[in-house]
């Protein structure tokens, strides 16, 4: 949590948090200063004192203001003396201002974490040149393991309310889709719409797209809406041509964030339009039992890795291949069983081939839990997703609910046999 962050700095001996980039859809920014608008800044935390916040613009001082960080305008460097003083190179210039600000908070040696999203080659060319001008200092890259990693790893109270604000969103558009969906006729196998032509695939993600933003939220990373041998391929996103057939599974996983790049939630359900064959319902009701039996042993203070374990013990117990039985397969359970939820779809606690001993469902802990399997030789995917978290006292929740129902009917259903 963001309270351990000075204790996690000394234990790594960091002296100094820098983030660099734009206060949205940058992870590490708005992670100390919420959902602003300052199109390009920089953030240094100094370990013990409070984070500052410089901004280029004076147009940019008020939204920098409702950070309720202490702020200071780039401004006030003097960036065309600096720029003077450096001949003109503008890298040196900034990296001049750069120093005077370490400074200034009293860092002129130690290890430095640099964060932020910012364009990689100027990024280089900056700290070579900050690098220069502080030989005291060392530069480090410390990625999900580092500083920010751990601290985000576990969620405070205000968080985890505003991840669950998400997936009340994210189950409301669901259940939006599902309606929607159920709501088209079928002509020859396929949803057609009022005017008799066929509902794609494009058309229901932008129906879902419009959904989320009249609620506050965006689908940045996309949504995966992914039908038959696409539904097969874990993260296919499906295409989006594709028309809605009956009988074939549908993987619909939906990931959408506070609009500006705030906090994610997760979400994931496999529907198939009017019934499921056989041979799709018997998967279904393996990921379905896998789903339950882990839920059902989820337990706090336990390692992530242990339950990734668990998964493939219970799918090759049900005759699937695993990535641990086979590491080359593409059929069967193909993938980690879950993943933490924040700033990132994706970030730590991890469950697969990345976690550690300190990957952990500690209290804070938001996490999903997402056994699938996938068989695209049969043209059939199936994966079920939830987030959940570790509350205070241990006791460990979804922090939304949506019916598991496989079938989705609808509005006109096909005569086709049901085989």
């Amino acid at each position: 949590m963001k309270a351990d962050l000075d204790l996690l700095m000394r234990e790594s001996q960091i002296a100094a948090l820098l983030v660099l980039g734009a206060t949205r859809h940058n992870p590490a920014m708005v992670y100390f200063t919420g959902r602003v608008s300052v199109s390009s800044a920089e953030l240094i935390k100094v370990v013990g004192q409070e984070p500052r916040l410089y901004y280029r613009s004076a147009m940019e001082r008020e939204e920098a203001a409702r950070t309720g960080l202490q702020t200071r305008s780039a401004e006030a460097y003097r960036p065309k003396q600096l720029l003077e003083q450096a001949n003109g190179d503008v890298v040196l210039a900034q990296a001049m201002r750069y120093r005077q600000m370490l400074e200034e908070l009293g860092v002129n040696k130690g290890r430095i974490a640099i964060y932020g999203m910012v364009e990689a080659g100027t990024a280089y060319a900056l700290f070579s040149a900050l690098g220069r001008l502080m030989p005291e200092i060392e530069l480090v890259s410390e990625a999900d393991q580092g500083v920010l990693g751990r601290a985000r790893m576990t969620k405070d109270a205000q968080e985890i309310e505003q991840i669950s604000q998400m997936g009340r969103v994210t189950v409301e558009v669901v259940g939006l889709t599902a309606e929607f969906l159920s709501s088209h006729g079928e002509k020859g196998g396929v949803l057609v719409k009022k005017n008799g032509d066929p509902l794609r695939i494009g058309d229901v993600k932008r129906q879902i797209r419009l959904w989320l933003a009249e609620r506050g939220a965006e689908s940045p990373q996309g949504i995966v809406l992914a039908l038959g041998r696409e539904a097969a391929i874990p993260h296919s996103s499906g295409d989006d041509q594709g028309v809605l057939e009956l009988g074939k599974t549908i993987v619909f996983d939906i990931f959408p964030c506070q609009e500006g790049g705030g906090y994610y939630y997760d979400f994931t359900r496999t529907w198939c339009l009017g019934y499921a064959p056989e041979p799709v319902q018997e998967l279904y009701e393996d990921v379905e039992a896998v789903y339950r039996q882990i839920v059902e042993l989820l337990q706090a203070d336990e390692q992530c890795s242990k339950y990734q374990e668990l998964a493939c013990d219970l799918f090759e117990g049900r005759g699937h291949a695993t990535l641990r039985s086979d590491p080359a397969t593409i059929e069967g359970y193909v993938h980690s069983l879950g993943h933490g939820v924040g700033l990132q779809v994706h970030e730590r606690p991890w469950f697969g081939a990345s976690a550690t001993p300190a990957d952990r469902l500690v209290a804070g802990s938001v996490f999903t839990i997402e056994p699938g399997l996938y068989y695209p030789s049969k043209e059939i995917g199936i994966r079920l997703e939830d987030t959940f978290v570790v509350e205070p006292d241990g006791r460990i929740r979804p922090l939304a609910t949506f019916p598991m129902d496989l079938v989705l009917p609808i509005s006109r259903p096909s005569r086709r046999k049901k085989n």
